[in-house]
């Protein structure tokens, strides 16, 4: 067995559960690469670096071990930026791994030479380098960094030389894995416990922290037993499945859905905050109650955001800190006046998904023919507030999205990783027109994995957010509109086969087509201008 850098590097990697890297080669990685691929993790070339950090976010969200970029020096780390930013923000576990001269060459060498560290320690948890004799302590120390709460980025820089130096023996370290950490007793739990059991109005509203720490068991089982509404978040979609009566669904960046969702929350005698980070949220969502409001936080999110005060806080695991709350009532007569049914009947009829044709009649009718454990990505853009609000989730992580840094590009890259990962469960991209040009070359990707992803395209030819804040403002359309692009030739000179779609007969009939194929399918569907207007 080869004890290299790179290989101790790949075996550890291999050991916290990562089967896949992505990335572009170059001359300063290639010892690394052939390690990861001795190893058992398949190196997957994709067009661009930030790309490949969402095809890693996609792996993620399927196996729960945290996704692998590899760049080379230089402008390959440039180009990750923004996935390593977005990463930072959304809590998502990825090892960035780099290549880099070594110290006494860089000191007269130049060319493509910059600080690694310096660029990518804002936006990074850390950034380590590969050093001979600590390279076991150093992946360890990676993968636990990345994974510990808050998960998100660690960045690794492995000179040349360093890759390629035998190590000799490889020290085996265990892996504890930490036992759920329960409220302790004290004055201020009691109190915590007492209002919930006295509570007549309670409301959770629960966030991602909910799926790091693996709860949406206990946040369904603690919802059905006491009969207590649920509000999540975008990324916490499907903790709890969205169609039975006490979920109230997304809430995060639509307006619209604030309108009857804040009441609740204002109105509620203990509002229970389980795995919340206001990240996700929009201005609206900013001290949403009283400062004398009976707010029970739990999670692990120390509250250093100032978005919200919380009466009662208590850095716990979401589903211990339930749990423990639950124990001291039996009560679940409930919001008795009828408030949560009308709020949700309320949010089901101005999200109305029955028009004729138009986005929403687009994702209701992609959704009629989907198996309930679909996996869907959607881009940022108005299109993804409107799906937000109507698909419907029925298991966690089944809408992948970037909800905190919200960057255009992520979704088509993280369905193919997500793909790659669980190959036989259908993958259905969401994009906007716009987003989808920002990374066209990832569809010669789709072809090269031979994937049978259903990429569904929202054709106004506008950025229709912007453009929608712009008209609301005053301000003239600027920057906002661009030209038509033949999305059909595009998808069969892709590898794919492309189809445009104009009413929901014409969306059925492609989507049954598609049944089976052995090619991406790309879908044009045109939805007009300003289809967004009093939607959102």
């Amino acid at each position: 067995m080869r004890n290299s850098s790179a290989d101790i590097l790949a075996r550890r990697l291999y050991q916290a559960g990562c089967r896949h890297a992505f990335g572009i080669p170059g001359g300063e990685v290639l010892a690394v690469m052939a390690a990861l691929d001795r190893a058992g993790i398949s190196f997957e070339l994709c067009k661009h670096e930030n790309a490949g950090g969402f095809m890693a976010e996609g792996t993620h969200h399927i196996t729960g071990a945290p996704g692998i970029l590899l760049a080379t020096l230089g402008p390959g780390v440039a180009n990750a930026t923004n996935v390593m930013a977005n990463a930072l923000q959304d809590q998502v576990p990825l090892v960035f791994l780099t290549g880099c001269t070594d110290p006494d060459e860089a000191a007269t060498y130049t060319h493509q030479i910059f600080d690694h560290r310096a660029l990518l320690t804002p936006i990074t948890k850390a950034s380590l380098t590969l050093t001979d004799g600590a390279v076991g302590v150093i992946i360890d120390k990676a993968v636990s960094i990345a994974m510990d709460y808050p998960p998100g980025p660690v960045h690794i820089d492995i000179p040349i030389s360093v890759a390629t130096t035998d190590q000799g023996s490889e020290q085996k370290r265990a892996n504890i894995k930490p036992q759920p950490l329960v409220p302790a007793p004290c004055s201020n739990w009691e109190a915590a416990q007492e209002c919930f059991s006295k509570a007549q109005r309670p409301l959770l509203l629960a966030g991602v922290g909910v799926l790091h720490d693996d709860s949406a068991v206990d946040v369904a089982e603690f919802v059905r037993a006491y009969r207590i509404p649920l509000v999540t978040t975008y990324k916490a979609k499907g903790i709890f499945p969205e169609n039975e009566p006490l979920a109230l669904g997304g809430a995060g960046l639509s307006p619209l859905a604030d309108e009857y969702l804040l009441p609740l929350v204002r109105r509620s005698d203990c509002l229970i905050l389980a795995g919340y980070d206001p990240i996700e949220m929009r201005i609206g969502w900013r001290n949403p109650w009283l400062a004398e409001a009976n707010v029970i936080e739990l999670g692990r999110t120390e509250g250093t955001h100032y978005m919200h005060q919380a009466r009662w806080t208590f850095q716990c695991h979401v589903g211990a800190g339930l749990r423990a709350l639950g124990r001291q009532t039996g009560r679940n007569d409930n919001w008795l006046d009828g408030e949560v049914e009308s709020a949700r009947k309320n949010l089901i009829t101005a999200f109305k998904s029955d028009e004729e044709w138009g986005p929403a009649a687009l994702i209701d009718e992609v959704q009629k023919h989907c198996p309930p454990d679909t996996l869907a990505t959607v881009d940022s853009g108005a299109h993804r507030i409107l799906l937000s609000q109507i698909w419907k989730c029925f298991f966690p992580r089944s809408l992948l999205q970037s909800s905190a840094l919200c960057t255009m590009g992520c979704a088509l890259p993280m369905a193919i990783g997500a793909k790659l990962s669980d190959p036989k469960r259908r993958v259905i991209c969401f994009v906007g027109d716009a987003s989808l040009e920002m990374v066209l070359g990832e569809l010669a990707t789709l072809r090269d994995q031979g994937q049978d992803i259903l990429v569904v395209v929202f054709v106004d030819r506008s950025l229709a957010l912007i453009e929608k804040k712009q008209r609301e403002s005053g301000f003239e359309t600027l920057g906002v509109n661009f030209g038509s692009t033949d999305f059909v030739a595009l998808a069969h000179a892709m590898g794919g086969v492309g189809v445009v779609i104009n009413d929901r007969t014409g969306l059925a009939s492609a989507l049954k087509k598609a049944e089976g194929r052995r090619a991406f399918t790309l879908l044009a569907c045109e939805i007009g201008a300003n289809a967004y207007d009093g939607r959102i």
